[in-house]
């Protein structure tokens, strides 16, 4: 029997998931990051994941290391089980943690 489906915690992928969807809200989360997490709440290794979302584990393992260029539609395929899809968010100033400012915001 594969591992990953006896040690499962409904409360561990319920917590993944709200840090997977606050992270994006809250534009918190690197490309990387969030795919890296996305395949850690599908509890699938990352040739799975892979697999399971019709990209290479060469572009995978690419992306989460943040050295990719994926298109449009590879970060589609990867995100849509989750029901995200790329769109625009406002850019973080440089160094600055936490929530966006809004487009027009004050600068300093």
């Amino acid at each position: 029997m594969d591992k990953r489906i006896k040690h499962k915690n409904p409360e561990r992928d319920a917590a993944l998931r709200r840090e997977l969807f606050e992270g994006v809200m809250r534009n918190q989360l690197s490309l990387g990051d969030a795919v890296k997490l996305m395949q850690k709440v599908s509890r699938l290794t990352q040739a799975e994941f892979a697999a399971h979302r019709g990209v290479s584990i060469r572009v995978l393992k690419e992306i989460i290391a943040g050295s990719a260029n994926p298109t449009v539609e590879t970060l589609n395929k990867i995100a849509s089980i989750f029901g995200l899809e790329v769109g625009f968010v406002a850019k973080r100033p440089a160094g600055e943690e936490g929530e966006a400012k809004p487009p027009g915001g004050a600068r300093s």
